[in-house]
């Protein structure tokens, strides 16, 4: 009963036919550049897993070379002096931008070039011991930061990996097989229709033999 009030309101003629095939064309077209989309998607985004496992194993390095530096900075310049010295150092400026990763935006954590120099120039006015200590945090702070990123991005485009897919199954198992359907429906009303004719042509030739 469904399947007859869909047909009911499909026009049976050939200007609907080409219409119908153009739509399919389409939407196969389409249904491609979605399919390559997600594939690059896919693969940027485990190429991104693969960055994060190894920015992960960074931190491990890192944080231990910190806790290290620590220790020795104590030992040479004293707990006190080292926590006056923390104390005193100012705070980094961080400036925020956007990149676009296949039409997804990601928003980025930028230090920009005037903070670089003015840690680089405090780690130089600092003891030794000290200045290492500093660099080794900050570069365990960096590498914090671009994870943190990195997992942002992976959760984006792991939302617009989904979507596509929700996309594609509709196009792949929905529209394109009914659009096929309503092709084959209408080529059937035509074949029937011309075969009609063709009867009634016989009949009608047949009849005016008859009287001729």
């Amino acid at each position: 009963m469904a399947s007859g009030n869909k047909t009911a309101n499909i026009k049976t003629t050939r200007l609907e036919l080409i219409r119908t095939k153009a739509r399919i064309k389409l939407a196969k077209k389409g249904l491609e550049l979605l399919k390559m989309k997600r594939k690059k998607l896919v693969f940027t985004f485990f190429d991104i897993v693969r960055q994060i496992k190894l920015s992960k194993a960074e931190v491990k390095t890192t944080l231990e070379r910190a806790i290290e530096s620590t220790k020795i900075a104590e030992m040479i310049e004293g707990r006190l002096k080292l926590e006056m010295i923390a104390e005193e150092q100012s705070r980094i400026n961080l400036g925020l931008s956007a990149s676009n990763v296949m039409g997804i935006i990601i928003s980025q954590v930028d230090w920009e070039e005037e903070t670089r120099t003015k840690v680089v120039g405090s780690v130089l006015s600092l003891p030794i011991a000290i200045g290492d200590v500093k660099l080794a945090y900050l570069e365990l702070f960096r590498i914090i930061i671009d994870i943190s990123q990195k997992e942002t991005t992976l959760r984006k485009l792991l939302k617009e990996i989904q979507k596509l897919n929700m996309r594609i199954n509709a196009i792949d198992y929905n529209i394109i097989p009914s659009l096929n359907n309503k092709v084959r429906y209408i080529k059937q009303k035509l074949d029937d229709f011309e075969r009609d004719r063709t009867v009634s042509l016989k009949y009608i030739k047949a009849r005016i033999s008859q009287n001729g």
